[in-house]
């Protein structure tokens, strides 16, 4: 059996000779191999979602001082600091995980935040010398409260200092940005998610501990990539979550246009995670240099750092574009897959986390985190109040205590009379004797005073949630909610739960032109579907999304959509992917972004059809204007459909059936009018339009839209503070009859439509439309209303998470509106 020889020093060379068998020491050195790389190095801690050398960054940047407010300096100082002191490896390790923190394109919420030459996608980095770094106000979250003995700390590699075992991690930092890395024998890979999505569910398990997956997906639908895109196939994201591993492919976003008076091309202006523009072309030019891709005339790369992504492929003339996209989907990188495989240690060992595991174990630390940092606080509060209630004494009889401290010979024997005839204790004795003369004033003792009551205050407002399991909970979730408001952004990736073709691959001519439905969805989805399907009979609560129009054409007509600056945006039917007539769902999964159909300068509002016979199409603005408008049919792509006054913007677009609706106007302040649509004169294209709604002083209209039937109509309300971000606040919503409310002239003030309670400012959206509404969020997701209230001025009730828009059923009305503010975003 082969042996190897483990000797000692020359003089005792024979009597030290110890045998070890190859295997045993092999096995042995593999497996402590192994577990170093495993927990320190390769896979991160479920907790905070860090690996140790970004922990160690974060935490050596934090404890440098460089904060997102101050000054940068030399990558290389953090480098060298985080290497000298804790993280024993290679510099050029430690520089390319700074890096990876500063990319946007590669977290989905960054980290650090750089100055300097940080690479691209294609490209590296410049050397740590060249750039220069500082905490983001992301990582600041991360640390924040972690010298409140919030963590533990654990000696360094040399036992010389202490580093944190796991940060504080205010931020979901696992789920958000994911992660990747390759450990002995196993690997992690991790998608990123939106902030706003992860916090909502975080909240709602809070609330509802026993929530399973579906009632989880309702608030993540699926990973949102920090380079956008579209995920295609939603069934391996769904098995991702549930056990841990699954796959989902990513798609390139591309569009089609005019690139040249008499050419078209495909313009790219999203790709796949982790897939540079440089791959992309590279792959093009070889299909095309081997003959597999034809029809393709040039490549341009439009990229720079103001406009983002551009890559405009050029299509020679008789090819058709759709098929020739197809088949950059299949044979470039601009399709790719991406397997999750969620591993990551909890309580020191690797295990594969489902979505809702991941959220437990981030759960239970930041309720440990709060639970620690409440008790710190509580007793740095209980120390304070015994100093002052010390100095309080003193204050009250301070010529007996400057007279017993001239008296004694020493400090000693002076702070030990104190302690005697005051019944003081050495800290407050101590304190007193530290008291400087500008300490004795009468108004120094009504400070003293005041601090004594608020710290009374402040430590029962903390025994309180100490005591409370459920208090603590509701801290940890508003904790959650204010990150959501501060760091939160709208959602990049777009989901296609099937594959979603980009457009048929027929000639126009080889497509029939029969009637069909167009379809737009509040995520911002088209598509068509045939004649025959049964709008009125959809069920809306369906999964991720919510349709807000419907306007009815043909196959190889045109519509057009309207936008909240005032313009028609024309686009082809025949573009958009047909749904089969058994696919009901108006979900609309499958459907096509409307970024790749038209390029557009503010939120779209509504579709619309160029039937100049019909009533016209009814808009309101945000300063209260109203203006009926018959469609023209230019030759034009785009044109306005009404003069928008400096500051104004259209915020609801409805066509009319009749002529004879009710046109509704809510503003900021919770009025609401309607009046009748014959009220108000048809105008030409350049018209201003009319007076709709008084407003009052420093309010907004924040919803316009139309009723067929007053008595089958419905008013929502969402109320809650101005000064939220977007997208962050859940609001408290409330539903009622529009028959409650009376109707009123043009031109006049409205009546109240929801009371405003503490915290609420005004109402951040609203809708009035035929039919029971059904609401979404920015996920797409449905959003579960309140019961009907008849009371006009009831106050709303809070929800699960924000809306996004909300609508009545697709045939209640061809024109559906989505009747939202501009401001809150499509």
């Amino acid at each position: 059996m082969a042996r190897t020889s483990k000797q000692a020093p020359e003089e005792d060379f024979e009597e030290h000779i110890l045998d070890t068998d190859v295997g045993d020491e092999m096995r042995s050195s593999f497996l402590e191999y192994a577990y170093s790389v495993i927990y320190s190095r390769a896979l991160p801690d479920a907790r905070d979602g860090l690996k140790p050398v970004q922990r160690r960054l974060l935490h050596t940047m934090d404890d440098m001082g460089l904060r997102s407010d101050r000054g940068h300096v030399k990558s290389a100082r953090p480098v060298g600091e985080v290497m000298g002191r804790f993280h024993p490896h290679g510099d050029s390790a430690i520089y390319d995980a700074l890096v990876r923190l500063v990319q946007p394109w590669s977290l989905r919420l960054p980290l650090a935040n750089g100055h300097g030459n940080f690479g691209s996608q294609d490209d590296p980095p410049a050397a740590m010398r060249y750039t220069e770094i500082r905490m983001d106000a992301a990582a600041e979250a991360m640390t924040e409260s972690i010298n409140e003995d919030t963590v533990d700390f654990r000696p360094n590699y040399d036992g010389r200092e202490m580093e944190p075992a796991v940060l504080p991690a205010a931020l979901p930092n696992l789920l958000v940005n994911g992660a990747s890395g390759i450990a002995v024998g196993m690997a992690t890979n991790i998608a990123p998610h939106n902030l706003i999505e992860v916090v909502q569910a975080l909240r709602h398990l809070i609330k509802h501990p026993k929530a399973d997956l579906d009632d989880l997906m309702r608030f993540i639908p699926g990973p949102d990539l920090p380079t956008g895109g579209k995920i295609v196939g939603l069934e391996g994201v769904r098995d991702a979550y549930a056990t841990g591993n699954g796959s989902f492919r990513m798609r390139a976003s591309a569009r089609i246009e005019n690139v040249t008076p008499r050419k078209k091309g495909i313009v790219v202006t999203e790709l796949p995670y982790n897939v540079g523009p440089e791959k992309v072309i590279e792959a093009i030019k070889k299909l095309v240099q081997a003959k597999k891709l034809q029809g393709i005339s040039d490549l341009k790369n439009l990229t720079d750092r103001h406009k983002g992504l551009n890559l405009v492929i050029e299509i020679k003339n008789g090819f058709i574009p759709e098929t020739i996209l197809e088949q950059l989907y299949k044979s470039t990188p601009m399709e790719t897959s991406f397997g999750i495989n969620a591993v990551a240690l909890v309580d020191g060992q690797p295990r594969t986390l489902g979505l809702k595991q991941m959220l437990e174990v981030y759960l239970e630390h930041r309720i440990d985190v709060v639970r620690r940092r409440t008790t710190f606080r509580r007793g740095k509060a209980a120390d304070r109040l015994h100093l002052l209630e010390g100095m309080l004494l003193a204050l009250l009889d301070i010529d007996e205590v400057i007279q017993l401290v001239r008296s004694s010979d020493n400090r000693g024997e002076a702070k030990e009379r104190l302690m005697s005839v005051f019944d003081l204790s050495d800290p407050q004795a101590t304190y007193i004797l530290d008291l400087t003369l500008g300490r004795l004033t009468r108004y120094d003792r009504i400070e003293v005073e005041k601090e004594i009551e608020d710290l009374r205050r402040t430590i029962e407002q903390l025994d309180a949630i100490l005591g409370d399991e459920s208090l603590l909970r509701t801290v940890v979730g508003d904790e959650l909610n204010e990150m959501a408001q501060t760091f939160g952004t709208p959602r990049r990736t777009v989901l296609l739960e099937s594959s979603g073709q980009t457009a048929t691959a027929a000639s126009p001519l080889e497509v029939a032109d029969d009637p069909c439905w167009v379809l737009l969805s509040a995520t911002g989805l088209l598509a068509r579907t045939s004649d025959d399907s049964p709008l009125g009979e959809v069920d809306r609560r369906v999964k991720h999304d919510t349709i807000v129009s419907v306007v009815r054409t043909t196959a190889r007509g045109e519509v057009g959509v309207i936008t909240a600056s005032g313009i028609v945006r024309r686009i082809s039917v025949l573009e958009l992917p047909g749904l089969p007539p058994s696919a009901h769902s108006p979900n609309l999964q499958g459907g096509l972004p409307l970024s790749e159909v038209a390029d557009l300068d503010s939120p779209a509002l509504a579709l619309m059809t160029f039937d100049e016979t019909g009533p016209g199409i009814a808009l309101g603005t945000r300063q209260g204007i109203v203006k009926r408008v018959k469609p023209d049919h230019l030759s034009r792509d785009q044109w306005e459909l009404i003069s928008l006054a400096d500051g104004d913007a259209v915020v609801g677009a409805t066509l009319l059936t009749t002529g004879d609706e009710q046109l509704a106007f809510v503003t900021s302040d919770a009025q609401l009018l309607y009046f009748s649509a014959s009220l108000v004169r048809p105008q030409g294209r350049s018209g201003g339009g009319v007076a709709g709604i008084k407003l009052g002083a420093g309010q907004k209209v924040v919803s316009f839209g139309s009723v067929a039937d007053v008595d089958d109509a419905y008013v929502v309300t969402v109320a809650g503070s101005s000064d939220a971000l977007p997208g962050t606040q859940n609001g408290a919503v409330k539903v009622s009859p529009l028959s409650i409310y009376p109707a009123k002239g043009r031109a006049t003030g409205g009546v109240r439509c929801q009371r405003l309670l503490k915290g609420e400012d005004g109402l951040l959206l609203a809708w009035v439309g035929d039919g029971t509404p059904m609401a979404c969020a920015t996920s797409g997701s449905a959003v579960d209303l309140p019961p009907v209230s008849d009371r006009r001025d009831g106050s709303g009730v809070p929800v699960a998470q924000p809306i996004l828009a909300v609508a009545g059923p697709p045939a209640a009305r061809l024109g559906a509106t989505l009747a939202q503010d501009p401001d809150v975003g499509d």
